[in-house]
């Protein structure tokens, strides 16, 4: 049963502003997260733009926006094949738990200035 959807778009430009402020980074990404975006050279931005509008498009699909989530909280990383994988822990894993969700699928996607992720919950 599919529990929420959400999607959202991240204009990469927001993100190539970001990259120089590792504070703001640390913030908001999971340091696995951004050992691999930043891996990417001067795809970085676009792989960090990516797995940000995950987070944005997570938080619409649980309904309840980013109250009581900690942003770093909600990790994209790929599968060996490059297949993207959502991982949760924290806050972010305890409000999937309490909306009933037990799985979450990711599709990312990019091109030049825009990225794009859609969030599929499903529970029991």
């Amino acid at each position: 049963m599919i529990i929420g959807v959400g999607i959202d778009i991240i204009n990469v430009n927001r993100m190539e502003k970001w990259i120089n402020n590792p504070d703001l980074l640390k913030r908001f990404f999971h340091p696995e997260e951004l050992t691999y975006a930043l891996s990417k050279g001067k795809r970085s931005a676009m792989s960090l733009s990516a797995r940000f509008a995950a987070k944005e498009a997570f938080a619409k699909a649980l309904g309840t926006g980013f109250a009581g989530l900690v942003l770093k909280d909600i990790m994209v990383l790929n599968k060996p094949n490059g297949k993207p994988e959502i991982m949760l822990c924290g806050t972010a894993k305890e409000a999937m738990d309490a909306a009933g969700v037990l799985y979450a699928h990711v599709s990312l996607t990019h091109e030049k200035d825009n990225a794009v992720a859609m969030i599929v919950l499903e529970g029991a």
